[in-house]
Parts: structure tokens; sequence; C-alpha cells
């Protein structure tokens, strides 16, 4: 593993950093973010490491389409994502996860998409000639520490106290009330 660097300050996307998760059922359930950087952000330093995890494991010959962290956030329809670099930080390992005061954050909710965060890292070069796997370098996440608040992803449309009215007695029905059968699609 590469030498231990900190990110710029980036704004978070679909964080699994309290409990492991997998793509789906044949992937090995991890810990990750998605960091999402502003045009501009200085990211030398998370390329350089990444250069160096490369030359680590294949020396000058690195393999072609050697697949890299970095990704157009323009490529994807998500909140966030427009005119940004979006890069994924994953780990076997639980990050330790604190805030602005280095205290742990235990309640998932405080950390959330759409805050700020920086991160700890490190670069590893994986894959290549004589493997199953096509060669890339990705990054390693080892902790994260919320850096400020932000207007979180995904609001809802709607909350709980306009969709619904008080009940007297356990038997109303709320705003949100059925409709009578018109002998639609669904009768």
């Amino acid at each position: 593993m590469g030498e231990k660097v900190t990110t710029p300050k980036f704004r978070v996307s679909f964080p699994n950093v309290f409990k492991a998760s997998a793509f789906d059922e044949s992937s090995e359930a991890k810990f990750d973010v998605v960091a999402l950087f502003e045009e501009g952000t200085d990211l030398s330093g998370l390329k350089d490491a990444c250069e160096a995890a490369a030359i680590e494991k294949w020396g000058k010959k690195v393999p072609k389409n050697c697949k890299t962290p970095f990704h157009d956030g323009n490529d994807k329809d998500y909140d966030g994502y427009a005119d940004a670099t979006w890069v994924r930080f994953s780990s076997k390992r639980r990050p330790g996860v604190v805030d602005q005061n280095v205290q742990p954050i235990i309640d998932p909710s405080e950390f959330y998409g759409g805050c700020y965060a920086i991160a700890t890292v490190n670069a590893y070069a994986y894959g290549g000639p004589g493997t199953k796997f096509q060669a890339g370098v990705a990054l390693g996440l080892q902790n994260i520490q919320k850096v400020a608040e932000g207007e979180p992803f995904g609001e809802a449309v709607s909350n709980a106290e306009e969709d619904f009215a008080p009940v007297s007695g356990g038997t109303g029905t709320g705003k949100a009330e059925a409709t009578e059968s018109t002998g639609g699609l669904f009768d």
C-alpha cells in the first residue's frame, strides 16, 4: 500500500462509512464514499500518489488502458456531480469518522450525502498482465473527517408533517386518503 495522503475538501456522495455494502451478491462488502471535488481543486497530491503506486507495481511498463480513480462528474446524472471530478474511496476496514472537533461521529445521520469532508487515503495498483482483473489504480479509504455542513442530496419532495393530519382515537386516514376505484388497470 502506498503512502497516506490527506485529500482536499470534497462534497460527500453515497456514504457507506458506518456499514459495509456490496454492489451485488457476487461483490465483497466494503466501506466506501464518493468524493466530489469542485472544478479547479488541486488533485496533484492524489494523482502523484496514484502514479507512485503504478510505478511501484509495474515500473515504467504501466499496462495499457490502466483504470484511473478519477472520473468526470458530467458523465453522471446525480445531484452535485456536474462540473466535478468524482473519486470513490473504499476499504474492507471500517474507517474512523470524526467531526470538526475530531470527536467520533456515531449517528449515521450526521454524516450524509451533501456534507463536506476530507479523508486520509492510500493509493494502490491492482490487476494487470497475467491476472483476470483489468489493471488499475484505486484509493483506499483510511479515515474521514466531516468539515462542514451542506445541503443534503436527494431531499424528499414532502415530509410526513405535510402528508398527514393528526389522528384522534387511532381511526383517521389523514390527508393522503384512498381514492375510489375507477375500474382501471389495477382493479
